[in-house]
């Protein structure tokens, strides 16, 4: 770095073909150091941290320059190498015709458009395109805030493990006490939708491929549907079911063998699955319930517009549709529709069934829960809905930002009871984690963040799960052991 006072330094890391494909951006003036991060040809995140002196903040802005050196960033001219392909879906959101708002119980509002969702035994998250992912409990008390550096494209579960898809091409890890990118995606994929099941990812993209990636981001294997502008897949044990343009397709999880193709009524927008079926919602304003094992269209749920989402109760006994004119559906199994009503704000764009309550995500970027037991059904048939509650956002909510957490890696000088040692091995040109402490299978990876990983280095972690894929995910805190 070069000046007295000010001072720029921009770096870049793209790899053809690869997953990184980002900037980093360190500026000083005076006392003051400026880092700016993200995707390349994005904004990115900015973070100012004040010095003593001038002197010191020289310095530390020269240390945060060699650690990305180090990590592979160059020197690059912004401007230069072209962004990341990023498609973000395209939609309208009419006011509903609806006579009367769906039961609304809770409203909570991110600011922005969100298509990110996901309901759990404990927390709901919603994931908006300013790249906030909110945590809020059921009865939608806000208790978390993650800041990512894109917009989220969705947010999906794979066990205990929650992760965030973004528009940066990486799905980063938030379940445990230290957020980090877990997965990086080439940069070729213009990602749709992502599902993960026994810590294989499946991306669907612009181009109506299905790319399937382990959890050291090796690439596994890839199809090309018969469709493009993929917004469907789903997965489970026996298939991954792919929605596009063209219908339904299902691949054999080990190998992406294609198993059945089911042509749809429209183009497929949306997809939820269930034990025995998958539904997919369409733009030719129909949701279609398939089985798994055929690919049999076995009912059809006709709707008044473009259907964004769609979800079921356990066994598909309550249908549900959101349409592009802010309007909720409830439908019976076979189809009968049992009403139509509004969401009181936008359009929903992803939606999910959980005990009894319907969590929809809308374009004005609001979490909305629906009392969806079969009393509230019901009810709502007969024109009674309770009065929707806004929630408001709590001044001192906590806020964790990835690349803020990995840079504040606690240090112990040993390792407490119970707890776990990994080490992180140089294996060709790759960096690999693998449990040192006894009871644990040393040939196996750890998913661990990329950002701190040192050859040598040993740390401290709560808890290892073993996954199917034959590796062990971090759950809780990770210190580092010196």
């Amino acid at each position: 770095m070069t000046g007295a006072e000010t001072s720029r330094t921009y770096l870049e890391l793209s790899q053809d073909g690869g997953g990184a494909h980002k900037f980093y951006e360190v500026s000083v003036d005076g006392q003051e150091v400026t880092v700016r991060y993200g995707r390349i040809g994005a904004a990115g995140q900015v973070q100012r941290t004040t010095f003593p002196t001038a002197e010191k903040a020289r310095a530390a802005a020269a240390k945060k320059v060699g650690e990305k050196v180090r990590k592979g960033y160059a020197p690059a001219v912004q401007g230069q190498r072209a962004p990341r392909a990023v498609t973000r879906r395209q939609v309208t959101s009419a006011p509903s015709t609806a006579r009367a708002v769906a039961p609304v119980l809770w409203r909570f509002r991110t600011g922005s458009s969100a298509f990110g969702i996901h309901v759990d035994a404990d927390h709901c998250w919603v994931g908006n395109q300013a790249g906030d992912v909110y945590t809020l409990d059921h009865e939608g008390g806000v208790l978390a805030r993650f800041s990512l550096p894109d917009g989220v494209k969705c947010l999906v579960a794979d066990d205990f493990w929650i992760y965030a898809g973004c528009d940066d091409g990486r799905v980063y890890d938030l379940s445990s006490k230290l957020p980090f990118a877990a997965y990086e995606i080439a940069t070729d994929v213009d990602i749709f939708w992502l599902d993960i099941h026994e810590g294989l990812l499946n991306v669907s993209d612009r181009e109506g491929r299905l790319t399937v990636i382990d959890h050291e981001d090796e690439h596994q294997w890839a199809r090309r549907s018969q469709g493009d502008h993929a917004w469907m897949v789903r997965a489970d044990d026996r298939a991954v079911y792919h929605g596009h343009g063209r219908g339904v397709t299902a691949y054999v999880p080990d190998g992406g063998g294609e198993l059945w193709h089911t042509p749809t009524k429209g183009a497929v927008l949306f997809g939820w699955q269930e034990a025995d079926a998958v539904y997919a919602g369409t733009g030719h304003r129909v949701v279609q319930r398939l089985a798994k094992a055929t690919g049999a269209i076995e009912a059809t749920y006709a709707c008044d517009g473009p259907v964004y989402s769609c979800a079921a109760s356990p066994s598909g006994r309550y249908v549900f549709a959101g349409d592009a004119a802010s309007s909720v559906y409830c439908f019976d199994r076979d189809g009968t529709r049992l009403w139509k009503l509004g969401t009181g704000g936008g359009s929903a764009l992803s939606m999910q069934y959980h005990e009894d309550r319907l969590y929809l995500v809308t374009t004005d970027g609001s979490l909305v829960c629906v009392d969806a037991s079969e009393a509230a059904i019901q009810a709502a048939q007969l024109g009674t809905v309770p009065t929707a509650r806004d929630v408001k956002l709590a001044a001192a909510v906590p806020t964790y930002a990835p690349d803020t957490a990995v840079s504040a890696v606690a240090t112990v000088t040993h390792a407490p009871s119970g707890s776990i040692v990994v080490e992180c091995v140089r294996e060709g040109d790759r960096l690999r984690v693998h449990v040192v402490s006894d009871g644990y299978d040393p040939s196996w990876n750890v998913q661990f963040p990329r950002a701190i990983r040192q050859p040598g280095a040993r740390y401290v972690v709560d808890a290892l799960h073993p996954a199917a894929g034959g590796f062990y995910r971090v759950r809780g805190d990770i210190r580092r052991l010196l």
